[in-house]
């Protein structure tokens, strides 16, 4: 599946799968993620042996990703992570990235729609997003998706700077998912410009 996009401002990506080989990309991107970005990722990404790992992870199946490119450099990720345990099977858990130079222009949906239909062909059912309390504006982007805040953990993680935050873990049904993506793309003046 490789795919190219157009964005709202007429910029064009390609849209494809995280490979192996890509490892050296993906470590280059997220060494660009401004600091105050990296605060609430899960994982410290300027560690090498972090990137790896997850790269890894994608290669052998146990998370599935995707990566958005211009030209040569990866301008957005995404991963759908499966639980894989008999009684969590149709849960998957999606993180995404973009560069800053891409956000507002349409590339997080897209990136998003893409992990939905690998999560359909995969057969998970539900997705959950975990972030922390300052991410305000991705709780909203998720909430407006039809996403539901499930469950909130006072002072549960810490982020990279060491301070702990409240950690909110929001579902969906992936049916729920189609629906409203559907109709955001329906109501934009950017899909009926395409």
């Amino acid at each position: 599946m490789e795919k190219t996009v157009t964005l709202k401002d007429g910029t064009d990506v390609v849209i494809r799968p995280m490979l192996r080989e890509d490892f050296e990309r993906s470590f280059a991107f997220f060494q660009t993620l401004p600091p105050d970005d990296r605060t609430f990722l899960r994982t410290d990404v300027t560690r090498r042996d972090r990137v790896e790992r997850r790269t890894n992870d994608i290669s052998s199946g146990i998370k599935k990703g995707i990566i958005a490119l211009s030209g040569d450099d990866i301008v957005a990720d995404g991963v759908l992570e499966l639980e894989g345990h008999e009684w969590k099977e149709h849960v998957g858990e999606i993180r995404l990235f973009v560069a800053r130079s891409h956000q507002r222009k349409g590339l997080g949906l897209l990136m998003a729609r893409e992990l939905y239909g690998i999560a359909a062909s995969v057969r998970v059912d539900e997705i959950v997003v975990k972030m922390m309390r300052p991410q305000t504006a991705a709780r909203r982007i998720f909430r407006h998706l039809g996403f539901h805040e499930e469950i909130v953990l006072p002072d549960y993680v810490k982020d990279l700077t060491g301070t702990k935050q409240d950690l909110i873990v929001m579902r969906c049904a992936l049916e729920e998912l189609w629906k409203e993506m559907e109709n955001y793309l329906a109501d934009s003046d950017w899909q009926r410009a395409r």
